[in-house]
Formats: C-alpha cells, sequence, structure tokens
C-alpha cells in the first residue's frame, strides 16, 4: 500500500497553483504547506501528495483513481486551464482494459498525472 509519493517541482509556488485547480475535482485540497522547507503536501484527509522545490532530475508517472467518468473529465478540463498539457484526452484506454477510462495532463515539470476509473463489466454508470 502506498502511503504517500513525492514530486519535484522546479516552481513550487507555481505547482501549487497548478495541483490545487487540477486535483480539486478529486477532492484533494493543499493540506500542508512548509515554505521554510520548499515542500507542500496535497490530500483529501491527509496530505499523501508532497511537491517538493528540489531539481528535477526525471519525470514521473501518477495514476490517481477517479470516482467516475465525471470526475476525470472534471479533472482533465481543470489541468488545462490551470496551464497543464494534453498528453491524452478523456476516453477509454481499451487496450489497458476493456473498461478503463482515463486522462492525462503533462505539468510544467512533465509529470504526467493521470486519472483514471476502471470499469468492472456489467457494473458500468448509465
Amino acid at each position: 500500500m502506498i502511503d504517500h509519493l513525492s514530486l519535484h517541482v522546479t516552481d513550487l509556488d507555481k505547482s501549487k497553483a497548478f495541483y490545487t485547480k487540477a486535483l480539486a475535482p478529486l477532492g484533494y485540497a493543499l493540506i500542508s504547506d512548509y515554505p521554510q522547507w520548499k515542500v507542500a503536501g496535497f490530500g483529501a484527509g491527509r496530505p499523501d501528495i508532497w511537491l517538493s522545490g528540489k531539481e528535477v532530475t526525471q519525470a514521473t508517472h501518477v495514476a490517481l483513481a477517479a470516482e467516475s467518468k465525471e470526475i476525470v473529465d472534471a479533472f482533465y478540463k481543470a489541468g488545462l486551464e490551470a496551464g497543464g498539457t494534453d498528453n491524452g484526452a478523456p476516453g477509454y484506454r481499451k487496450e489497458y482494459s476493456p473498461g478503463y477510462y482515463a486522462a492525462f495532463i503533462h505539468d510544467f515539470d512533465g509529470h504526467n498525472i493521470e486519472v483514471c476509473r476502471e470499469e468492472i463489466p456489467g457494473t458500468e454508470s448509465p
């Protein structure tokens, strides 16, 4: 089980604004902010995604689960509005599995942020 993850970002303030908007559809908010250490934590209840204002040496892929396709769509729209770049519009990714619905946004440092919803056959919402 994953407890938390950290993403290194080059501009912490710009990234905090981006993630505040892009993750809002998932119920995430900026919960912890420690400017003296150049870190900020986002979560839905407690921080489990941390941004660290350090040198970015390699982009990361992060996939977050959504409760509905509408939340995936809202994440994609909010991510673009927040300044992220498209890396895959919302849609089914049948090459992953038949009910896999996802969207992908690159943040300012090239991190690939995915939000996905996997529907189990026979339980799809109308």
